[in-house]
């Protein structure tokens, strides 16, 4: 018993000796919250970069087709011919919110060429930044600033993004050294850049007190280093990241990793005239690739190889010729120009716009190269901001249509060497496709509708547009080779109501009837499971009935089926007078006015932004007036508000 009260008391007096004097835990440090990948990848800080290579002037870009990213890099490579140092930089490389921190660099300043995007939309790249200018409450006193805007009147929400930046760089306190620039694609985007750059240096030279050091002389970015005897596994061949991602594909995929797609149809939609107007289907099938309808298909085509191969001929070159264009800035992100080690072929075929008007900047540098004293005046004269260089640069180049080769062909002393041609010539772009179909219906394919680009220029040259010709002749089977399209999807604001029950009116002429192809065979699979749907109507437009009814068998069998409540088509050639949808929307007014105003209908235009658009935009205004009684001011808030609310949606180009 004594024994069982004394090891009682034994093992209570430990217990009472551990609670007390136990050694405490040590307290679980704070979670760290989690690091977007974008972010962990990020350079430290631009100011620190600056600083370390002795810059004082950042050029930041949103860009989305490269334009901008090109503008940033001519504004950084001026900067030197006025004794400064300038520094291209992706603003999604960086924390933008150090932004305050530049003016510790004495006589520092940031530019932004700055396009929009989408809906007067910031470019993906400058989302971020967007973003931190609308929360931050950052003080930049002391920070100077200059932006220049790229933009397409025919759009609604002009240079949306390059005029909120300057506004408010300049509300958080910035310092403007020179006025907002606004470029307009639908224009001369390139004119209008050089006429804000020509008067923007010397406002910059003025307001630090600099001058120009007079050197117009070319200065080079890349240095070349020719790869005799290389590994060619360890060669690019056209890939736009990694290193033979189109040999062993791994998901996901986006621009810098395409999908290689298998064609797996291609057909020919119009019944004569003398346009090609093609229906293509992509198999996207193992690539974990989702779509929604109203999305879009980016495609990265190659360079027509007849051209190439005459480039490499008037240049006197071995096209297989394995080099690397190394970056002469050792600090800078951009090591290359394109994914190097390539040959020229390569480059020319994959990475390079060879088929579109070099811009100015091109002719300056290549003027050096000419032989001839009367064509290098005049290649140094285009490049100017004088009114004779631009009504030269207007007609020689962009009136004729002059790309690189013709211009090669035609001024027979210009000699340049392959390797600075290469360096100078902007990046082929993907290019972007409504899709025609509806991921309901055909989860692993994707359609596309488009024009053949192809007529003659005013050099009696036959200009053919880059990705419709390659998609052409993307036969579905070659003598057993199955034809592949680099591919990738990018996410749109184009969507079918939640409610399948909303009325839609549709309108969309040409290939604009792309997206209502996916949105009609949506709403065919709704009304299929069971679910109320609401009327479904479609106004498209075409020349002639007998040559170009995009998908005519198709939306009649929809409309026999009660899925297309309507299908209205605008003949325009088919009579004397032309009629476009717009007269068909006028005709039909008391009804679209009911659905609109009374019904909660959602409307969608699709198709060319620059008169089409424009010109539904109006026809609507009318039929609120004339129908709503609305006076025009309250017709043209009433619509927009529809935009705001996300029912009148537009996909347009220009």
């Amino acid at each position: 018993m004594e024994d069982n009260i004394f090891l009682f008391s034994l093992i209570a007096g430990l217990l009472i000796y551990w609670f007390f004097f136990r050694k405490k835990p040590e307290p679980v440090p704070e979670m760290k919250p989690f690091t977007p990948v974008t972010q962990q990848i990020r350079e430290t800080s631009f100011i620190e970069k600056m600083k370390k290579t002795n810059r004082n002037v950042v050029v930041f870009y949103g860009s989305q087709t490269g334009t901008a990213e090109e503008f940033a890099n001519r504004l950084a490579k001026d900067a030197q011919r006025y004794g400064m140092k300038g520094m291209p930089t992706d603003p999604e490389e960086y924390d933008m919110s150090e932004l305050s921190r530049l003016k510790e660099i004495p006589n520092s300043m940031a530019v932004f060429c700055m396009a929009t995007y989408g809906e007067g939309d910031p470019t993906d790249n400058a989302q971020e930044f967007y973003d931190w200018m609308q929360g931050t409450d950052d003080d930049l006193a002391g920070v100077n600033f200059a932006v220049f805007g790229l933009g397409n009147k025919t759009y609604e929400h002009f240079n949306a993004t390059g005029k909120y930046t300057d506004k408010r760089l300049a509300e958080l306190g910035g310092n403007r050294v020179f006025d907002l620039g606004l470029g307009d694609d639908d224009s001369n985007l390139e004119e209008d850049f050089i006429s804000w750059k020509e008067q923007f240096w010397p406002a910059v030279c003025e307001f630090f007190g600099v001058e120009a050091t007079g050197e117009d002389s070319s200065i080079r970015q890349f240095e070349l280093v020719v790869h005799n005897d290389i590994n060619m596994n360890e060669v690019y061949t056209g890939e736009m990241g990694r290193l033979k991602s189109f040999q062993t594909q791994k998901p996901p995929f986006d621009s810098k990793n395409p999908f290689l797609a298998t064609v797996t149809g291609n057909r020919k939609l119009n019944e004569g005239g003398n346009r090609h107007l093609m229906h293509i289907e992509l198999d996207i099938t193992d690539s974990k690739i989702r779509y929604d309808s109203g999305d879009h298909v980016a495609v990265y085509p190659t360079n027509d190889a007849a051209v190439v191969n005459r480039i490499g001929e008037r240049l006197g070159v071995d096209l297989d010729t394995v080099i690397s264009l190394k970056n002469l800035d050792e600090e800078s992100n951009k090591k290359h120009p394109f994914p190097c080690p390539t040959t020229y072929r390569t480059a020319l075929t994959h990475y390079l716009d060879i088929n579109n008007t070099p811009r100015t900047n091109v002719l300056f540098e290549l003027a050096q190269y000419a032989s001839d004293p009367q064509e290098q005046e005049n290649m140094r004269k285009m490049a100017s901001a004088s009114p004779e260089g631009k009504a030269l640069y207007h007609s020689w180049v962009l009136d004729s249509e002059r790309n690189i080769l013709a211009i090669l062909e035609d001024l027979p002393s210009l000699n340049p060497p392959i390797d600075h041609l290469c360096e100078l010539l902007p990046r082929l772009q993907a290019r972007y496709y409504s899709i025609a179909s509806s991921s309901k219906v055909y989860p692993t394919s994707i359609h596309i509708c488009a024009v053949v680009i192809e007529y003659t220029t005013k050099t009696e040259r036959v200009f053919k547009g880059v990705a419709t010709n390659w998609l052409k002749n993307k036969e579905v089977t070659d003598n057993g080779h199955k034809h592949t399209v680099p591919m990738y999807v990018r996410r749109s604001q184009f969507r079918l109501p939640f409610k399948p029950s909303n009325p839609i009116i549709m309108i969309g002429p040409g290939t604009g009837i792309a997206p209502f192809m996916g949105f009609i065979q949506e709403r065919a699979w709704q009304k299929e499971q069971g679910k109320e749907v609401g009327e479904t109507i479609l106004y498209f437009g075409c020349r002639h009935k007998n040559e170009d009814f995009l998908y005519q068998q198709e939306l009649e069998e929809f409309e026999r089926a009660g899925v297309l409540t309507q299908l209205n088509v605008a003949f325009s050639r088919d009579q004397e007078h032309k009629i476009y949808v717009q007269h068909l929307l006028k005709k039909n007014k008391e009804q679209l006015w009911k659905l609109i105003h009374s019904n909660n209908a959602h409307i969608y235009v699709c198709g060319d932004a620059r008169n089409m658009a424009r010109d539904v935009h109006t026809a609507f205004y009318e039929i609120a007036e004339e129908v709503g009684g609305l006076t025009h001011t309250q017709a043209v808030d009433y619509f927009k508000k529809l935009m705001t609310k996300g029912r009148y949606s537009q996909d347009v180009w220009s």
